[in-house]
């Protein structure tokens, strides 16, 4: 059977399957009776003789088996650059210096943001929810201050 045609999706799917099988401890002769045995795919042994879509069911029946899509840690979005971005990080390590915080990581202040807004970057915020956000935290810091007094 020829090989279906290149696509940039087809790749990274394959890639994927292959993750699978080896997640799943899954050895050549195993995954190869896994695959004649699937209806539809005409008896192919190799993910190069498939289809896309063939491909997608294949990733399906592996995941029935229990495999289980991690995100790539190479994907995580640099950091919001623009001024109210840099403004509510500089309050978020106000906050931090004032002792309330249990947690100021990067990740903790998206969850504080997303809790706040319901928007999960900062770079997607709009500028009246970045204005939301640093006047909560103006405020916060103001009754921090206000408390110590």
């Amino acid at each position: 059977m020829k090989s279906a045609p290149s696509k940039p999706n087809r790749l990274r799917l394959i890639k994927l399957i292959h993750v699978a099988r080896r997640d799943l401890q899954m050895d050549d002769d195993t995954y190869r009776l896994m695959l004649t045995s699937m209806k539809g795919l005409d008896g192919a042994t190799s993910t190069a003789d498939l289809s896309i879509p063939n491909l997608y069911r294949v990733l399906e029946q592996l995941k029935q088996k229990g495999f289980k899509i991690r995100p790539s840690k190479t994907t995580k979005r640099p950091p919001a650059g623009d001024p109210q971005s840099r403004k509510i990080r500089s309050l978020w390590l106000t906050l931090r210096d004032q002792g309330v915080l249990h947690d100021p990581s990067e990740d903790a202040l998206v969850r504080f943001v997303q809790g706040l807004t319901g928007v999960e970057a900062l770079q997607w915020l709009t500028s009246e929810q970045a204005s939301q956000v640093i006047e909560a935290m103006k405020k916060w810091s103001a009754r921090v201050e206000q408390e110590e007094v």
